[in-house]
């Protein structure tokens, strides 16, 4: 951007502030992004009024011109409004893995539960055409391990194939059980993020967590499976970030594959001295 430059554009906004000029009238300060960088960003005009069509945080259509003030760039905002159709993964990191590769590995895993009952259940879920894409679009964290877009597939299938080669090692495991544990085990992070400038939290994400929310989605579809098999998947999911003893092989299986791959990916992105999960 150069001075003079009239700008029309789908930005990232990062900052939101109310203030206040000498003259007592209310404007905003921003700061908006892309890929490339940031620019501070005002709104004199109708700040209140404007103030009402984005949130900080929200993809926003922007339209201004570029002024120097203070020897630093400055976007002065004539119009902006939240972009509601603009693509997160304009902004967003997103998965280094390729995500039909990770699609077709999640089906090979998937096809390696022989029980009928959690078979139906995981091709139920998996026949979702909009949990698929969700799969694909959320990232694992917001800060932490696999915190990109598609970093909820390439954890769940990196857990499920560590369960698949425990169960190899340890034969007496059931296999069924955990394999569908692993594949089912991070669901509720579907529901627990927002994507847009930034990767933020739903209401019911930051009230309720994805353990609660995987809870929901499997009890919605629990019409699948008989009280043994739900009560044991429930115990999982439940016990998978180790809050709550496991108190089967296959919990206590879970638990342990779910860190694992946590950690050594933590420890890949951010270092081995990064803060615990």
């Amino acid at each position: 951007m150069r001075p003079g430059d009239e700008i029309n554009a789908i930005l990232a906004c990062t900052r939101k502030d109310r203030l206040t000029a000498r003259t007592g009238t209310p404007y905003l300060s921003l700061e908006l992004r892309d890929r490339t960088g940031a620019i501070a960003a005002r709104v004199f005009r109708d700040a209140d009024l404007q103030a009402g069509r984005f949130d900080r945080g929200d993809l926003v259509r922007v339209a201004g011109r570029v002024e120097r003030f203070r020897d630093e760039l400055q976007l002065e905002v004539r119009a902006i409004v939240r972009a509601d159709d603009a693509d997160p993964a304009a902004f967003l990191p997103v998965a280094y893995r390729d995500l039909d590769e990770l699609d077709g590995f999640l089906e090979h895993l998937a096809g390696e539960v022989r029980d009928e009952p959690f078979a139906a259940l995981l091709n139920d879920l998996l026949t979702d055409r909009s949990l698929r894409a969700a799969l694909r679009r959320t990232p694992c964290t917001r800060t932490g391990h696999h915190a990109y877009l598609g970093g909820l597939l390439e954890h769940t299938v990196a857990v499920a194939t560590l369960a698949l080669e425990t169960c190899t090692l340890h034969p007496r495991l059931d296999q069924d059980l955990l394999i569908t544990a692993a594949l089912v085990h991070d669901l509720g992070k579907t529901r627990e993020f927002t994507l847009g400038a930034e990767i933020g939290l739903t209401e019911e994400g930051r009230l309720l967590g994805h353990i609660e929310l995987g809870l929901r989605i499997l009890d919605e579809r629990a019409t699948l499976l008989d009280e043994p098999r739900r009560l044991a998947l429930a115990h999982c999911i439940l016990t998978h970030h180790g809050d709550r003893k496991p108190a089967t092989p296959e919990a206590l299986a879970l638990y342990r594959l779910n860190t694992l791959d946590a950690a050594v990916k933590q420890a890949l992105e951010h270092g081995v001295a990064a803060p615990p999960i």
